[in-house]
């Protein structure tokens, strides 16, 4: 059976001791892993919960974001060197962590748009910032998995097939690709042939329900997709990423204004799904 994660944006995206808890009841829950957003300025947080979930028996991933005066794609050679820095500035604190998987849309900034389709110019420069940042990342020992999300928060990697078209460009061992099966709810036309689609540069999967709810409470196709995971002999994490408003000024940055679960029935229970399904189809 894969590995299996739950990202703490559930509750916080702060790096803090009020972490250390949720860390502890998610261990005894059978949690394999734990996924932090990395942003927090505090860098001793960072080496400080990376033990504690070292400690406990916790691995460690690692998800973030850029923002518009940080865009890999941008026209201004400035802002692009600002993107790069920050991915390297992430790179650092990931370590720090202990986590060897970067996940994220950090292929473009997030939510920022041109009102234009995306060009194969920005695909060229999102590859040239990514290839360097592999570079930085392989000698940490840390793989970079850049992430597709739907249209209404990014437009350079919005399906599987853009995405497969990035990472190949990057042409880079330590650059893969993610699926999100909450983004792919909306952009992919089938699940299974989405996911053998990117198979072959997959580093990195989010169980995320297309509510962002609860895992198995709504209309994800699971079956398909587990089927699919199966089929391509995915090895790698799977890890549930849900969101609530536990975390006002996060909450309102995504445009999370209800919640859709309780944080703790998306872990019990969304744990408990993963198990279940990986069960059935083979995992």
């Amino acid at each position: 059976m894969n590995k299996i994660g739950f990202n703490v944006l559930a509750w916080s995206a702060d790096m803090s001791d009020d972490l250390i808890p949720i860390l502890d009841r998610l261990k005894t829950i059978g949690y394999d892993g734990v996924e932090f957003f990395v942003g927090s300025p505090d860098k001793a947080a960072y080496s400080r919960i990376g033990a504690y979930a070292k400690q406990i028996g916790l691995e460690v991933t690692a998800v973030f974001v850029l923002g518009p005066d940080e865009n890999p794609i941008s026209p201004d050679a400035h802002n692009r060197q600002k993107s790069l820095e920050k991915i390297k500035w992430t790179i650092d604190r990931a370590h720090d962590l202990g986590a060897k998987v970067i996940c994220g849309p950090y292929h473009s900034a997030f939510a920022t748009f041109t009102k234009a389709a995306p060009q194969e110019i920005e695909y060229e420069r999102s590859a040239e910032i990514l290839r360097q940042a592999g570079e930085y990342a392989a000698q940490a020992g840390i793989l970079l998995t850049p992430e597709a999300l739907n249209r209404f928060e990014c437009y350079l990697c919005n399906t599987m097939e853009q995405l497969a078209y990035l990472i190949k460009k990057v042409d880079h061992p330590n650059v893969k690709a993610m699926f999100d099966t909450h983004h792919a709810n909306m952009e992919e036309k089938k699940f299974r042939d989405s996911i053998h689609k990117i198979a072959p540069i997959l580093g990195h999967f989010h169980i995320s329900e297309n509510d962002r709810g609860t895992p198995g409470s709504g209309h994800v196709p699971w079956d398909e997709t587990f089927a699919a995971l199966a089929e391509i002999h995915y090895k790698g994490w799977l890890t549930i990423e849900g969101f609530t408003r536990n975390d006002p000024g996060f909450a309102n940055s995504i445009g999370v204004w209800r919640e859709f679960s309780e944080p703790w029935d998306m872990a019990e229970s969304g744990y408990t799904f993963i198990r279940e399904m990986g069960e059935k189809h083979g995992l």
